[in-house]
């Protein structure tokens, strides 16, 4: 079976194919094709064999790897098969080299902390391991036709994490050129200059729109055949199998360091969906999980189709939790085909909560108070999701991203300033370059194809 199925049942790819395309043929995204496969995979709350994996290597030598790296290789493995043998270990190794530790904050309740890579966010682990498994996958597996001297251009739609994460990891990698799309009111300064600061192979453009703009303007991109020949587009969204994958390995890491019992309820910030689609697929390799809640901020698109089986989406709302601000949700195509377009089936599985702006702040202020910690907006509509869904212990809040990344939320809501780590402080005094643009597909295409070849 090919091991890559797009959403819509008719184009079909490798890993390889599907990591390059980003976006299936026919429109629609890629998934691993046993999972759209009729009573495949674990379900929510299946035991499973591997459910807390050993950490040991591969080849059975005495000297374990980095928990982290070690939960990585057995679950890519196990999801990639034989098409992974190659070149799997070696990506995770250099992509996975920071933790990702699981913090009791009271009995039952635990923060799953993923924001201790580069750019101090979750979108580290997808955007590592992509930049990575692209290169290993241009050394392995070639493309046979393809105009090897363009470099391959990165697109990413950003509401404020995943463009700097894919601008970090991508930065000074030979033969690829990164494009980050983000709505230039729409992000924080400090998110904004995590990809204006780093130049070289990487163009920021402030997109005079919102998120939901800059995704359109990707997915035409990727519709223009012209323009995806001639820049050898690639996506680094969500929308790619390759980001998306790697972010099952931190569920199957946070398991493995929750103490015996019942398997735990996952409580996930969510915006583009992608992190609680990865979620889903955990589950459906072994992860034990009793459930899901989607932590939703005042974008709901996903609540109202649990709640009515239709897909309403529209205009973005501004919330504090800006990277959640999606209108028009990617991954909810890869959701409902998961569950064959069953939405009585997803409910079983996935309940939703929207959360307000000031239940937000108020959240952020009392684990301030109650607890001395600093939590960024989006965690804090996890742990409100959390309250609202019954307390269910054990349970296991996604920390996507670092509190300093928010600094007017944290103040507004604390009355201080959450520590600044160094590697953000040393952003924050470097020159800033971008480009400014309308939400006009136009001027979008031409900018791709006038501008050169990139670094």
């Amino acid at each position: 079976m090919s091991y890559a199925v797009s959403t819509r049942g008719e184009a079909k790819a490798s890993f390889a194919e599907a990591v390059r395309r980003g976006l299936a043929p026919d429109g629609g995204l890629y998934l691993p094709g046993a999972f759209l496969a009729a009573g495949s995979g674990a379900r929510t709350g299946d035991a499973h064999p591997d459910a807390r994996p050993q950490t040991r290597h591969r080849d059975g030598g005495d000297s374990p790897p980095d928990p982290f790296v070690a939960t990585a290789r057995r679950m890519g493995h196990q999801i990639l098969g034989d098409e992974g043998r190659p070149w799997l270990d070696a990506v995770v190794q250099a992509a996975l080299d920071f933790p990702t530790p699981l913090i009791r904050v009271e009995e039952g309740l635990h923060l799953l902390e993923l924001f201790h890579g580069p750019t101090l966010a979750f979108k580290d682990v997808g955007a590592r391991f992509l930049a990575r498994s692209m290169a290993a996958l241009d050394r392995v597996a070639p493309e046979s036709d393809a105009p090897m001297a363009t470099p391959r251009t990165v697109l990413v739609a950003t509401s404020g994490d995943t463009g700097g994460a894919v601008a970090d990891a991508f930065h000074g990698v030979p033969g690829h050129r990164v494009v980050a799309l983000f709505p230039r009111d729409g992000i924080s300064e400090r998110q904004r200059r995590q990809m204006t600061t780093l130049g070289g192979n990487v163009q920021a453009l402030a997109v005079e729109g919102t998120f939901d703009d800059c995704q359109r303007l990707t997915k035409e991109a990727f519709a223009d055949e012209e323009v995806r020949v001639a820049r050898r587009l690639t996506s680094a969204n969500s929308i790619n199998l390759g980001r998306l994958l790697p972010q099952t390995f931190y569920y199957g890491r946070a398991a493995e360091q929750l103490p015996e019992g019942p398997a735990p309820t996952w409580i996930v910030p969510s915006g583009n969906l992608g992190n609680l689609c990865a979620g889903l697929l955990a589950a459906r390799v072994g992860v034990p999980a009793t459930g899901f809640v989607a932590a939703l901020n005042r974008n709901r698109v996903l609540l109202e189709y649990l709640e009515t089986g239709e897909v309403h989406p529209g205009p973005s709302v501004p919330t504090p939790s800006t990277a959640m601000d999606v209108g028009d949700p990617s991954n909810l195509e890869r959701i409902r085909a998961l569950h064959d377009d069953d939405v009585a089936s997803l409910a079983q599985e996935v309940r939703a909560h929207s959360v307000g702006d000031e239940a937000t702040y108020a959240m952020m202020e009392r684990m301030e108070r109650e607890h001395g910690s600093f939590v960024d907006p989006h965690t804090a509509v996890g742990l409100v999701a959390w309250e609202r869904a019954g307390r269910p212990r054990p349970a296991v809040v996604l920390a996507t991203a670092h509190p300093a990344k928010f600094p007017e939320q944290v103040r507004r809501a604390t009355g201080r300033e959450a520590p600044l780590p160094d590697r953000l402080a040393a952003v924050l005094k470097r020159p800033e370059h971008q480009v400014s643009m309308g939400s006009d597909y136009a001027d979008f295409r031409r900018f791709l194809l006038d501008d050169g070849e990139g670094s």
